[in-house]
């Protein structure tokens, strides 16, 4: 088992489609980098990662995408396949690091992890890049 402690940053929680392609992660990672969530001097979200020098921790999460539309366990038809989610998962980790940067921190694909976090907020976003806001 391995650890890896950051200081101020954001955990990033990423889940994959099976029409998602390299123009979303694209989207995505810019998105992420520019993205101003972190208090300036006034108490305001105005500071994006790179103002407050951060770092990112990406973790895979295919559940995510759950259904639970039908009975009571969830489906998770809509999450891509692993032969699908690993390259995006892996092209996202290089393209982020790449805007950023600045090596990110990540998680194992597909592996059962135990993230442990102090919330400040909390804030949690969920952003789709199928409703780009």
């Amino acid at each position: 088992m391995g650890t890896a402690a950051i200081g101020r940053g954001l955990l990033v929680l990423i889940a994959f489609e099976e029409r998602d392609t390299p123009d979303d992660v694209d989207w995505m990672t810019g998105k992420l980098v520019r993205l101003r969530v972190f208090d300036d001097q006034n108490g305001l979200m105005n500071l994006s990662i790179q103002d407050v020098q951060g770092d990112f921790l990406v973790v895979s999460q295919f559940t995510l995408y759950a259904s639970t539309k039908k009975g009571n366990r969830p489906s998770y038809i809509r999450s891509a396949k692993p032969d699908v989610a690993v390259p995006l998962y892996e092209s996202f980790v290089g393209q982020l690091a790449k805007e950023f940067g600045k090596p990110v921190f990540t998680g194992q694909f597909g592996a059962e992890m135990k993230v442990e976090l102090v919330n400040d907020g909390p804030v949690t976003i969920p952003i789709d890049s199928r409703n780009r806001e």
